[in-house]
């Protein structure tokens, strides 16, 4: 009998254990009475044929009597690490030969964990908003290309040079996808490593002009970096920033410039009532004064003319008003 050659698994990530068809054990008592020539109370001799076994739960009979067949035990085959890369081999050395689609599938699978293994190590130092699941993606199309380039008459191991090839493939996919000049992060890494020398060197935060002497430019290209820098930083909008306190999104949080403070309202309602009580305690010309130059928007000269008396002395009305409307002010603050 011999064994199929060992293939890598649906998952991925090992070999499928092939079983061996079982093999019916024979009762030590029928064996003896089929080698001994004896007969057992006066029956003739009876031979058991072990060429094919009988299907469980059978019967079968021995001198005349019906005994039921024994139980077929089954034992697993356990590949072995050896098996397995001896199938592995033998799956190349076919792939290699007729460049089979389907065979070509099954190395993709039994190599696949390697995409998540690069995947997860180059996933370390991105942005949280980057999803692992999008580098294995692309991780995948650089395990296939490798796979269809590999040459294993060289010698060499098919790991170290697929791990490089999909890891470029998830840096090649990445900068596809960034808007950002690679010239610009560039700068943002020498503007990371300059503030941790400084930070390292001084035992502070750094101020603008002496990273700019760090990096030995200018304070105003310093400043003209950080533009650059913003557009660097991606946030998401329904990234939950207390999720212990109410899962709120940090669009909840952003400041809207647009509405109206309360506490201003108050304060601006408070001031208004505050004045209308300090205008109705004037005298009766003060007070029409007061209306008709702020609440009105009439002129001196205009003023003078409702009243009947000349510009000179309603400024002179208007200057009185004024000095009584800050001291009833003033004393309504401190009371």
């Amino acid at each position: 009998m011999t064994e199929p050659t060992p293939v890598p698994d649906a998952a991925g990530g090992g070999s499928r254990t092939a079983t061996v068809p079982p093999e019916p054990i024979v009762p030590a008592t029928a064996i003896k009475q089929a080698s001994n020539g004896h007969r057992q109370n006066g029956a003739p001799r009876t031979e058991v044929s072990t060429g094919s076994a009988p299907e469980p739960g059978a019967d079968t009979h021995v001198n005349g009597t019906p005994v039921a067949a024994p139980t077929a035990v089954t034992r697993a085959d356990v590949r072995s690490g050896d098996d397995v890369e001896a199938g592995i081999v033998a799956l190349w050395r076919s792939y290699g030969g007729s460049r089979d689609q389907n065979e070509r599938d099954r190395l993709v699978l039994h190599y696949a964990p390697l995409v998540k293994y690069v995947a997860g190590r180059v996933g370390t130092g991105l942005p949280a908003h980057v999803d692992v699941a999008d580098l294995i993606q692309s991780g995948i199309f650089g395990l296939v290309d490798a796979i269809e380039k590999f040459e294993p008459e060289r010698g060499l191991k098919f790991e170290t040079y697929a791990m490089q090839r999909i890891r470029g493939a998830i840096l090649d996919d990445l900068r596809s996808q960034d808007w950002v000049p690679r010239s610009v992060r560039s700068r943002a890494r020498d503007v990371e490593r300059a503030l941790e020398r400084l930070g390292a060197k001084l035992q502070r935060t750094p101020t603008d002009r002496e990273l700019a002497a760090e990096l030995k430019i200018g304070l105003a290209e310093l400043r003209e970096l950080y533009g650059q820098l913003q557009l660097t930083s991606v946030v998401a909008l329904d990234e939950l920033i207390a999720p212990n306190k109410g899962g709120s999104s940090l669009a909840e949080s952003l400041p809207d410039d647009a509405a109206e403070d309360p506490v201003a309202s108050l304060v601006d309602q408070d001031s208004r009532r505050q004045l209308a009580d300090a205008i109705a305690q004037l005298a009766e010309r003060d007070r029409v004064v007061v209306t008709l130059y702020y609440f009105e928007n009439l002129t001196l000269a205009e003023i003078g003319k409702v009243l009947g008396v000349t510009e000179s002395r309603v400024c002179q009305l208007h200057t009185r008003a004024v000095l009584r409307l800050r001291t009833k002010l003033n004393e309504q603050s401190e009371a």
